[in-house]
């Protein structure tokens, strides 16, 4: 069990690091109102190889880039490709924290997921939390009442494809190298978005330009934050920081964008988050054979990030302590 001051550190870089992920959906935004997805996510890809490229240089694993489950492999790859396109059209087009709300499903949705990929069993407890998590979600679209869009469809299938990338990435994440589980993804974002990218692209104005770099710089600072986090504290305590971002979403949307965030949408989001945090808790208190939601570390696979996952398994395999 870390010592206090290790978890408080632990916990406080969790912040920093979703802090960074949310300035991060900012920018996304900002760029969403000038250009094609397709070309956002490309050059996001593409600046953040560099830097994904690093930090796999401490990968000293003897083998090639062939996957040893080829399938589920393809299956995860084409998942984090549509969770990708989709979270950064929604972004574009949606509020921040009207996103945020909307994809803080996925750890419900790894719940049902689990049950047939990874044999898990859910109890009422859970079950509850996962029925009480998809109220809430309804509360926030609101059905008859607000006007569902394409950016409502793509938040919730970011959600969906979010949390099947996951519980693929639990089920086969200890047999397959890290290199695999990040590099597959990235690549074949380059290869859609880059066949797609000549029918939409425009040229980019140093300003933007700079907007990407630091999509890139920050998506790998939020990564480096959260692997030290969970080095230094227990996954119970770093796993709900991923929360605050409807907190900076709110302060960003307010200051970038002038939004504000509706009854409906606080409240939905509200009782989404209770229903993941005791999801997080019962997962925990061990009532969990795999801890699908536990281990997910981080926010969904878009393939266009370093993830926090990949980087911990080395660790997860040799000593199965507490991130259990």
């Amino acid at each position: 069990m870390p010592e206090r001051s290790s978890a408080l550190s632990g916990i406080l870089l969790a912040l920093v690091g979703f802090a960074c992920f949310s300035l991060h959906d900012v920018a996304v935004k900002m760029l969403g109102g000038g250009y094609s997805v397709f070309q956002i996510v490309f050059f996001s890809v593409l600046l953040t190889f560099p830097l994904v490229m690093v930090m796999l240089l401490r990968d000293e694993t003897r083998a090639t880039l062939i996957p040893v489950h080829p399938w589920w492999t393809g299956l995860r790859t084409v998942s984090a490709v549509i969770t990708g396109f989709c979270a950064f059209y929604a972004f574009s087009v949606l509020p921040l924290a009207q996103v945020y709300a909307i994809i803080f499903a996925s750890p419900l949705l790894i719940t049902v997921l689990a049950i047939p990929i990874l044999g898990e069993r859910v109890g009422l407890h859970r079950g509850g939390a996962v029925l009480v998590g998809l109220a809430g979600v309804m509360i926030v679209l609101r059905p008859g009442d607000l006007v569902l869009g394409p950016g409502h469809i793509a938040g919730l299938a970011a959600a969906f494809f979010g949390a099947l990338a996951a519980v693929i990435m639990r089920k086969i994440g200890r047999e397959e190298r890290t290199a695999v589980m990040m590099l597959y993804p990235m690549m074949a974002n380059c290869l859609v978005m880059g066949a797609l990218l000549p029918f939409v692209y425009k040229p980019m104005p140093l300003g933007d330009l700079g907007l990407w770099v630091m999509m890139a710089v920050l998506a790998f600072i939020a990564t480096i934050a959260l692997i030290q986090a969970y080095r230094l504290s227990d996954a119970v305590l770093v796993a709900p920081m991923q929360y605050s971002q409807i907190l900076w979403a709110a302060l960003y949307g307010w200051w970038f964008f002038e939004e504000s965030i509706d009854l409906w949408t606080g409240v939905g989001a509200s009782v989404i988050i209770a229903s993941g945090l005791y999801i997080v808790l019962r997962e925990g208190r061990g009532q969990s054979a795999n801890s699908p939601v536990l281990r997910t570390r981080s926010r969904a696979e878009t393939g266009t990030a370093p993830r926090v996952g990949p980087m911990l398994s080395d660790a997860d395999k040799a000593v199965p302590q507490s991130l259990d």
